[in-house]
């Protein structure tokens, strides 16, 4: 061959590679997902206890490591996530910042904000043709009379949570409940859900009081909490103290000798610490080297939102909202959450279906749905508002 021909067989070599690789960058452009973490920083409550630091900032962390994980399986699969994150300050107006910083182009976006906060994001006219997960509020509303067609929420339920306490209180023959509540907004809350979980399982409230003392708990505990706890007999205290006011200074206190349940005590939760089955001590050992902390319910709620709209991505082959909205509402998705069955959400109102742990402060005590507890379609059903019970469809 003259040097003639082989320096146009080279150059038409290299103007090949030039276009394919010019088209797989663009392939590679169009397969990259935005995804925005929209959270506002809380107010640092009164110092309740010095053994727990307060932390600031729960769930973005398991977001970032979520999107790490998508990547490492989009290195093969020609997909590629983005992380964009909103952190509103305190003083910041959060629906101003929603429309300066969440442009047209961002559709999915995890929330990390109270229920007041997010009630005020999905009336703006912005929110609308986007869709959002929920990877923090438990409100049993946003399941029900206030339900949104475009929000998937993370977290179990109120009405979840407390089923299962009731489940595995029903496995105990534990059937009369005392109910202590806080004085909080979402302490009734709690406690309406306990009262439906009780009438739902057939269980009795043989006494319901309210935790009034304004004063410090720690100091008068030992006093107080003999004389409020004397009701009658019953076979369990159920205590709704969401904020952790009191509830931590019932145990070992009470009139009579009574386990607790609730928000203290032995507590239903999404996540926890000593949780170790199924591979969570591998996730758990992960986050804790990149955080330097334990993971903690929210950072479980965005993980698995992250992963969610990765598993739909990469199913679909596609971005498209609509898709991977319906995907993740059909009956096909098997979302893996290190609890030994595959998640998936409600599509009557966008709850997660997933185990709830029942723990306690250093030992996890079991997981509901309670073996024994049937459902015609899945046995994690049984927890919080089904198909027929909701106002959402």
């Amino acid at each position: 061959m003259s040097d003639f021909n082989k320096i146009i067989t080279t150059s038409f070599f290299f103007i090949i590679l030039g276009v394919f690789g010019s088209l797989s960058a663009k392939a590679a452009e169009n397969k990259a997902l935005n995804v925005v973490y929209l959270t506002q920083m809380l107010e640092i409550p009164a110092a309740l206890s010095n053994l727990d630091p307060v932390i600031q900032g729960k769930g973005r962390l398991g977001a970032e490591l979520a999107t790490d994980d998508n990547n490492t399986t989009g290195k093969f699969t020609g997909r590629q996530y983005n992380l964009k994150i909103v952190n509103v300050a305190l003083d910041e107006d959060l629906s101003a910042v929603f429309k300066q910083q969440v442009s047209t182009e961002d559709q999915l976006i995890i929330v990390n904000l109270k229920a007041d906060a997010l009630r005020s994001i999905l009336k703006l006219p912005e929110a609308q043709g986007k869709l959002f997960f929920d990877a923090a509020t438990r409100d049993d509303s946003f399941r029900n009379a206030q339900c949104a067609g475009n929000v998937l929420h993370l977290l179990p339920s109120r009405a979840m949570r407390a089923d299962a306490l009731a489940q595995y209180m029903l496995k105990k023959r534990w059937r009369k409940w005392f109910l202590v509540i806080g004085s909080q907004q979402e302490d009734r809350l709690f406690a309406a859900a306990v009262k439906r979980s009780a009438k739902k399982f057939g269980m009795k409230i043989i006494a319901e009081k309210v935790w009034e003392h304004s004063y410090d708990a720690r100091r008068t505990a030992q006093s107080d909490v003999p004389v409020f706890t004397q009701v009658g007999d019953y076979d369990v205290l159920v205590v709704a103290d969401e904020q952790g006011v009191f509830g931590e200074y019932l145990d070992y206190r009470t009139w009579l000798p009574r386990p607790v349940v609730g928000t203290q005590g032995l507590v239903a939760t999404s996540w926890h610490r000593t949780h170790e089955q199924w591979g969570a001590v591998q996730m758990q050992n992960r986050f804790k080297e990149q955080a330097g902390r334990w993971m903690e319910e929210e950072d479980y709620a965005a993980y698995l939102a992250v992963r969610a709209i990765g598993e739909a991505a990469v199913r679909t082959q596609s971005n498209d909202l609509t898709t991977i909205k319906n995907y993740l509402l059909g009956d096909q998705l098997a979302l893996q959450g290190y609890k030994g069955k595959a998640l998936s959400f409600r599509p009557w109102n966008g709850q997660l279906r997933q185990p709830v742990l029942l723990a306690a402060p250093r030992s996890l005590v079991g997981a509901a749905p309670i073996e024994g507890f049937l459902h015609p379609l899945t046995e994690m059903d049984t927890l919080g508002y089904d198909k027929q019970e909701s106002n959402c469809h």
